[in-house]
């Protein structure tokens, strides 16, 4: 049944969803239109806003392409890629190639949302290679997975409220991971997500004539010709020496880095991904003739991110996101806060997608609500957070690294996404508000 359902939303946004890049010049121009209306802001002092905000990601931009091309590096080593085959074995069929790619990316996802993604575009890769499966679906369940992210390891929200010393504790204090990831609600939510997911992609599965196939051999690697040595420099270039020195100096800081109780960050799982591969490659060269490969995937990230930055800024600094949390508040009760945060937040994510961004807009707003009307704080908090996670599955924003892996178009996934919003918005919404 759930095959019949999503046909006709893969139709749609086949049809209508343009590139991304299209859609974020959309979503400005949406943004623009809404501070001016909403927020009585003169065109050029929207103009102001925009231009001033323009380039606020160009740390995380460079982040987002380093874990597509670190990723990408690392995936392609002749270890990992044995691992992919080894694990992809476990699947014989179409049905059961979905359901797994699905559970190995809810569980990448969980632990950091990076890895997640990443692994689960070169996982997808691996299994169409093997498997007769329509691979827009497979792509799209690898990419449902993300859903997760916000309330596991590495959520941003709850792990910014645990960290002594952020922008609200004079307000709510530290609160303890014990009180948001690991709290029975949001575990309840996560292991509801790790049944309801893959059993869901694997309803959505379309029928023989309606599948799209993808050709095994436009996923295989180039072949690796004999390099031949004629110069001085061509010895340093495929100097295992030299590659293994600076690798492992590399993984030495990671050691010592979490003797020292460091957390894992985007900024460590990057440079984890690159030292690794530096070693598993074995020579710079093979490296670099990697990251040529790899690097062709990161146009979208490049040229979309700063667009992003400048509709966030519009959306905080012209009142606008605060006005849009603040009516949703109006209408909530001590029981429905989670639940309109949750959707406060879904909404907000389409325009400012990012989770500390978010929650720096939303808390000055969510948290004087909560202790008014005596809600729970930590589980508001969570409920900005997989609001943020929840519209991913709409928001084509970070779906740009894993679709520049698969080498499809948001236009391919989304469709078979928009069914799972619906069901894992009601499974979110009843964890936050009943468990």
């Amino acid at each position: 049944m759930l095959s019949r359902v999503a046909k006709p939303f893969v139709r749609l946004v086949e049809r209508y969803l343009p590139d991304p890049y299209i859609f974020v010049l959309l979503l400005t121009l949406v943004a623009f239109a809404a501070a001016i209306l909403v927020e009585s802001k003169t065109p050029m002092e929207v103009v102001q806003i925009w231009g001033n905000g323009f380039w606020g990601l160009l740390t995380f931009s460079m982040q987002m392409l380093l874990v597509l091309l670190t990723g990408f590096m690392l995936a392609s080593t002749p270890l990992i890629k044995a691992g992919l085959v080894r694990i992809a074995t476990l699947a014989s069929t179409p049905g059961q190639a979905i359901i797994l790619v699905t559970l190995v990316s809810l569980a990448a996802s969980w632990i950091n949302w990076g890895f997640g993604l990443v692994i689960g575009a070169l996982f997808a890769r691996q299994l169409a290679r093997v498997i007769r499966v329509d691979y827009r679906l497979l792509v799209a369940s690898a990419y449902s997975g993300f859903i997760v992210w916000h309330g596991g390891l590495a959520g941003s929200v709850p792990l910014t409220i645990a960290t002594p010393g952020h922008f609200t504790e004079n307000q709510i204090g530290v609160i303890g991971t014990g009180d948001t990831i690991f709290a029975f609600f949001n575990l309840a939510i996560v292991i509801s997500l790790f049944i309801v997911v893959p059993l869901v992609n694997r309803l959505m599965m379309p029928d023989e004539k309606d599948s799209v196939y993808v050709d095994p051999a436009r996923l295989e690697d180039e072949v690796e010709t004999q390099v031949e040595i004629t110069r001085p420099a061509d010895h340093l270039e495929n100097s295992r020496i030299l590659a293994w020195l600076v690798g492992f100096g590399g993984l030495a800081w990671l050691v010592q880095y979490f003797v020292n109780s460091g957390t894992l960050n985007l900024n460590v799982v990057n440079f984890t991904f690159l030292f690794l591969a530096i070693i598993l490659h074995q020579t710079p060269r093979r490296l670099l003739n990697c990251l040529q490969e790899a690097i062709k995937g990161g146009a979208g990230i490049v040229i979309q991110f700063p667009f992003y930055a400048g509709i966030m800024a519009i959306m905080v600094q012209s009142g606008l996101a605060q006005t849009i949390s603040s009516g949703f508040v109006a209408i909530a009760t001590e029981t429905s806060l989670p639940f309109w945060t949750f959707i406060s937040a879904g909404l907000l994510n389409i325009f400012v997608p990012s989770g500390g961004g978010q929650w720096a807009v939303q808390a000055p707003v969510m948290l004087p609500a909560a202790e008014a009307l005596g809600a729970d704080v930590a589980r508001v908090a969570m409920a900005v957070a997989w609001g943020d996670a929840w519209t991913n599955l709409l928001q084509p924003f970070w779906a740009l690294p894993m679709l520049a892996i698969a080498g499809l178009k948001a236009k391919d996934i989304m469709g078979f996404c928009l069914v799972q919003l619906f069901i894992t918005g009601t499974i979110i919404s009843i964890g936050l508000v009943f468990l």
